[in-house]
């Protein structure tokens, strides 16, 4: 008889590792499947303002608006390095990544874009 136990709890353990096999091909498969932007950070779609805010300053340096001076320091090297026209980046980005960190600093009021 207890032949017959130790047959059945092997048999069992058995199903249960293909019940989690099958479980676990059809997760990895569900995860493969899923579409590329639920993985992708939203950036912000939409061009520049005539006149930059604090708002979209803070959005392009990727900070908050009541953020102290050194995350906003930080922050702008990071992007600038990101963008520099050295390094292949655009004048244009540059020249407002600037003007994001004037404006967040409260070094202008306006725009001073040479673009």
């Amino acid at each position: 008889m207890s032949n017959q136990v130790a047959t059945l709890i092997a048999g069992m353990a058995v199903a249960a590792a293909a019940y989690a096999g099958k479980y676990g091909i059809t997760a990895w498969q569900a995860f493969k499947a899923r579409t590329p932007t639920a993985r992708m950070r939203k950036f912000f779609e939409g061009g520049f303002q005539p006149v930059m805010t604090r708002r979209e300053a803070a959005m392009i340096l990727g900070v908050r608006e009541s953020n102290p001076t050194e995350k906003v320091k930080e922050s702008h090297r990071r992007v600038m390095v990101a963008n520099h026209p050295d390094a292949g980046g655009s004048h244009y980005l540059a020249s407002k990544i600037n003007e994001a960190k004037d404006i967040m600093l409260r070094r202008t009021k306006g725009s001073n874009s040479a673009f």
